[in-house]
Protein backbone atom coordinates (compact mmCIF):
# COMPACT_ATOMS: atom_id res chain seq x y z
CA UNK A 1 0.00 0.00 0.00
CA UNK A 2 1.20 3.68 -0.59
CA UNK A 3 0.22 7.07 0.45
CA UNK A 4 1.14 10.31 0.19
CA UNK A 5 2.03 12.42 3.59
CA UNK A 6 3.57 14.62 6.20
CA UNK A 7 3.71 15.97 9.85
CA UNK A 8 3.39 19.42 11.00
CA UNK A 9 3.68 20.65 14.38
CA UNK A 10 -0.04 22.35 15.37
CA UNK A 11 -0.47 25.30 17.50
CA UNK A 12 -4.43 25.32 17.84
CA UNK A 13 -5.96 22.22 17.67
CA UNK A 14 -9.39 23.80 18.02
CA UNK A 15 -8.55 26.10 14.78
CA UNK A 16 -7.74 22.96 13.06
CA UNK A 17 -10.72 21.35 13.55
CA UNK A 18 -13.05 24.62 12.71
CA UNK A 19 -11.00 24.58 9.08
CA UNK A 20 -11.66 20.57 8.65
CA UNK A 21 -15.58 21.92 9.60
CA UNK A 22 -14.96 24.36 7.13
CA UNK A 23 -13.81 21.82 4.26
CA UNK A 24 -16.14 19.64 5.32
CA UNK A 25 -14.04 16.42 6.02
CA UNK A 26 -15.70 13.88 8.69
CA UNK A 27 -14.98 13.45 12.32
CA UNK A 28 -14.79 9.93 12.41
CA UNK A 29 -13.56 8.84 16.03
CA UNK A 30 -11.08 10.12 18.62
CA UNK A 31 -8.57 7.33 20.26
CA UNK A 32 -5.88 6.57 22.71
CA UNK A 33 -2.75 5.11 20.67
CA UNK A 34 0.39 3.74 21.96
CA UNK A 35 2.88 2.61 19.24
CA UNK A 36 5.55 0.11 20.42
CA UNK A 37 8.64 0.93 17.60
CA UNK A 38 11.09 -2.64 17.37
CA UNK A 39 14.54 -2.08 16.34
CA UNK A 40 14.63 -3.26 12.71
CA UNK A 41 17.80 -3.14 10.04
CA UNK A 42 15.46 -0.71 7.64
CA UNK A 43 12.11 1.15 7.70
CA UNK A 44 9.82 1.03 10.77
CA UNK A 45 8.43 -1.64 12.55
CA UNK A 46 5.90 -0.29 15.18
CA UNK A 47 2.75 -2.43 16.92
CA UNK A 48 0.02 -0.32 17.51
CA UNK A 49 -2.34 -0.71 20.03
CA UNK A 50 -5.83 1.35 19.92
CA UNK A 51 -8.16 1.74 23.37
CA UNK A 52 -6.32 -0.93 24.57
CA UNK A 53 -8.74 -3.24 22.27
CA UNK A 54 -7.45 -3.34 18.78
CA UNK A 55 -3.92 -4.30 17.71
CA UNK A 56 -2.01 -4.44 14.29
CA UNK A 57 1.81 -4.49 13.32
CA UNK A 58 2.53 -1.73 11.15
CA UNK A 59 5.72 -1.82 8.43
CA UNK A 60 6.33 0.85 6.70
CA UNK A 61 9.54 2.42 4.47
CA UNK A 62 9.55 6.99 3.93
CA UNK A 63 12.75 8.73 3.69
CA UNK A 64 12.79 11.81 6.74
CA UNK A 65 11.84 14.80 4.55
CA UNK A 66 9.94 18.09 6.01
CA UNK A 67 7.22 18.39 2.69
CA UNK A 68 4.59 15.88 1.37
CA UNK A 69 6.30 12.22 0.56
CA UNK A 70 5.57 8.80 -0.60
CA UNK A 71 5.10 6.19 2.09
CA UNK A 72 5.07 2.40 1.50
CA UNK A 73 3.42 0.60 4.05
CA UNK A 74 1.54 -2.97 5.37
CA UNK A 75 -0.66 -3.76 7.95
CA UNK A 76 -1.26 -6.84 9.94
CA UNK A 77 -3.92 -7.40 13.01
CA UNK A 78 -2.97 -9.02 15.65
CA UNK A 79 -5.00 -10.93 17.76
CA UNK A 80 -3.54 -11.39 21.09
CA UNK A 81 -1.56 -7.93 21.62
CA UNK A 82 0.01 -8.44 24.94
CA UNK A 83 1.55 -11.79 23.92
CA UNK A 84 2.41 -10.70 20.83
CA UNK A 85 4.42 -7.25 22.10
CA UNK A 86 6.23 -9.62 24.85
CA UNK A 87 7.54 -12.33 21.81
CA UNK A 88 8.63 -8.83 19.89
CA UNK A 89 10.54 -7.15 22.84
CA UNK A 90 12.48 -10.23 23.46
CA UNK A 91 12.96 -10.92 19.76
CA UNK A 92 14.29 -7.56 18.24
CA UNK A 93 14.47 -5.24 21.40
CA UNK A 94 11.73 -2.21 21.70
CA UNK A 95 13.43 1.01 20.19
CA UNK A 96 10.96 3.32 22.25
CA UNK A 97 7.09 3.62 22.94
CA UNK A 98 4.90 6.66 21.99
CA UNK A 99 1.66 7.76 23.61
CA UNK A 100 -1.03 9.62 21.88
CA UNK A 101 -4.51 11.21 21.66
CA UNK A 102 -5.57 11.02 18.00
CA UNK A 103 -8.92 12.53 16.46
CA UNK A 104 -9.30 10.79 12.89
CA UNK A 105 -11.04 13.27 10.32
CA UNK A 106 -11.42 12.30 6.88
CA UNK A 107 -11.51 13.61 3.60
CA UNK A 108 -12.17 11.28 0.46
CA UNK A 109 -8.77 9.39 0.40
CA UNK A 110 -7.32 11.38 3.07
CA UNK A 111 -6.82 10.49 7.09
CA UNK A 112 -6.32 13.72 8.57
CA UNK A 113 -4.85 12.97 12.20
CA UNK A 114 -4.98 15.86 15.24
CA UNK A 115 -2.47 14.43 17.89
CA UNK A 116 -1.70 14.98 21.06
CA UNK A 117 1.35 13.45 21.41
CA UNK A 118 2.80 12.76 25.20
CA UNK A 119 6.03 14.81 26.02
CA UNK A 120 6.14 16.35 22.48
CA UNK A 121 2.85 18.29 22.12
CA UNK A 122 -0.01 18.36 19.31
CA UNK A 123 0.73 17.93 15.37
CA UNK A 124 -1.35 17.57 12.70
CA UNK A 125 -1.20 14.36 10.29
CA UNK A 126 -2.25 13.80 6.55
CA UNK A 127 -2.36 10.72 4.83
CA UNK A 128 -3.69 10.27 1.49
CA UNK A 129 -4.12 6.82 0.47
CA UNK A 130 -3.42 5.89 -3.39
CA UNK A 131 -6.12 4.01 -3.82
CA UNK A 132 -8.65 4.39 -6.91
CA UNK A 133 -6.94 7.19 -8.07
CA UNK A 134 -4.15 8.51 -10.05
CA UNK A 135 -1.07 9.91 -8.17
CA UNK A 136 -1.75 13.10 -9.52
CA UNK A 137 -5.63 13.32 -8.32
CA UNK A 138 -3.78 12.14 -4.90
CA UNK A 139 -1.96 15.35 -4.79
CA UNK A 140 -4.31 17.45 -5.70
CA UNK A 141 -6.69 16.01 -2.97
CA UNK A 142 -3.81 16.18 -0.06
CA UNK A 143 -2.60 19.42 -1.26
CA UNK A 144 -6.16 20.51 -1.24
CA UNK A 145 -6.46 19.50 2.61
CA UNK A 146 -3.20 20.91 3.23
CA UNK A 147 -4.20 24.26 2.05
CA UNK A 148 -7.56 24.36 3.94
CA UNK A 149 -5.36 23.56 7.15
CA UNK A 150 -3.44 26.66 5.98
CA UNK A 151 0.06 23.96 6.88
CA UNK A 152 3.19 26.66 7.23
CA UNK A 153 6.15 25.38 5.54
CA UNK A 154 8.40 26.23 9.00
CA UNK A 155 5.90 23.54 10.92
CA UNK A 156 6.22 20.78 9.09
CA UNK A 157 8.51 18.02 10.80
CA UNK A 158 10.36 14.95 8.89
CA UNK A 159 11.06 12.44 11.39
CA UNK A 160 8.50 10.37 12.73
CA UNK A 161 7.59 10.47 16.70
CA UNK A 162 9.73 7.79 17.56
CA UNK A 163 12.67 9.87 16.64
CA UNK A 164 11.42 13.05 17.77
CA UNK A 165 11.21 11.56 21.52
Amino acid sequence: MKNLEFKAKCHSLATLRQRLVDLKAEYRRTMKQIDTYFSVPKGRLKLREIDDREACLVYYERPDISESRYSNYQICDISDMTAFRQLMSMALGVKVVVEKRRELWMFGNTRIHLDQVVDLGEFVELETVIRDQTEAEAQTEHQRVKDALGIRPQDLVSASYAELI
